[in-house]
């Protein structure tokens, strides 16, 4: 019982930073109407950013999180101003080749630059845990956790009591009525996209914390991410938080209870994805 209590815990902690990456996605796909290919390149950025004010300027990657939200956010509004504008009513392929372009642009520039090796990021509170009766928790997945939670209720309060959330769910209602009543559609689109890439990046910083940086590491949280929002309806904030703790729970369950479980997790989230396809197909023919 207590390492099956064990891996519950696990689980919810690990689904938080999923929760953290997917908002982002979702953010850009509920309001912009865009799908975000180049969001794991994202996080790859913030991860190196934090990476590299530890190794260079000493700086301890969780004080610079503010700092690299901002810059990450910055980054993502010239990409906005620059291309997607551009393509925002254009057809799907068109929007989806530049994203995925984009991706790829990123990461090679990331391999060029920085090379292919792994950097990590050395912290006093690294080896740290917390014991809670029969329950060890470590210092650093607690604190991501808490950090990815806190953020996220910033989200929604943003979302649902402020003027600027009220755009943008305006916005992703419907951009025609929105430009009527005086909404400037294209201002909502480029926040809504800066604070997606502003997102990833802050889980980037909490990535080479618990993991490491490198060009590719954005990419296996990317996958995640497009899974938890098509578990949870794409633009649907709410259903990502339960997306992230199904995903998360059970790749914890698979990793400790299933034989050579570390390599069957990897494929979770595509059954997770195909069985919520079946289930709404099905659901539609009735």
């Amino acid at each position: 019982m207590d390492l099956f209590v064990q891996t519950l815990v696990n689980g919810l902690l690990q689904s938080g930073l999923y929760a953290l990456v997917a908002s982002g996605l979702a953010l850009a796909v509920g309001v912009v109407g865009i799908v975000n290919f180049a969001h794991g390149e994202y996080l790859m950025i913030g991860a190196f950013l934090a990476w590299a004010g530890s190794a260079f300027l000493g700086v301890d990657p969780l004080l610079s999180l503010p700092v690299i939200a901002v810059a990450v956010f910055a980054i993502g509004a010239l990409t906005y101003r620059v291309s997607i504008r551009h393509v925002l009513l254009a057809p799907e392929l068109n929007q989806m080749l530049l994203t995925f372009g984009l991706g790829i642009l990123l990461q090679n520039l990331a391999l060029m630059l920085l090379g292919g090796n792994t950097r990590t990021v050395t912290t006093p509170y690294q080896a740290s845990s917390l014991q809670l009766g029969d329950l060890s928790v470590g210092g650093p997945k607690a604190l991501a956790f808490g950090l990815a939670a806190l953020l996220l209720g910033a989200l929604y309060v943003v979302l649902y009591r402020t003027t600027l959330g009220r755009q943008m769910r305006a916005v992703a209602q419907n951009r025609r009525g929105a430009q009527l009543i005086g909404i400037d559609v294209d201002r909502v689109y480029l926040i809504a996209f800066g604070v997606s890439c502003a997102l990833a990046a802050v889980a980037g910083v909490l990535v080479s914390v618990l993991l490491f940086a490198s060009p590719t590491v954005g990419l296996v949280f990317a996958l995640k991410a497009f899974a938890i929002i098509v578990m949870a309806g794409l633009g649907n904030l709410t259903g990502v938080l339960w997306a992230s703790v199904l995903l998360g729970v059970s790749e914890a369950l698979v990793q400790t209870y299933v034989p050579g479980g570390g390599g069957w997790s990897d494929a979770v989230f595509f059954l997770m994805i195909f069985g919520t396809l079946v289930l709404r197909s099905f659901r539609g023919a009735r």
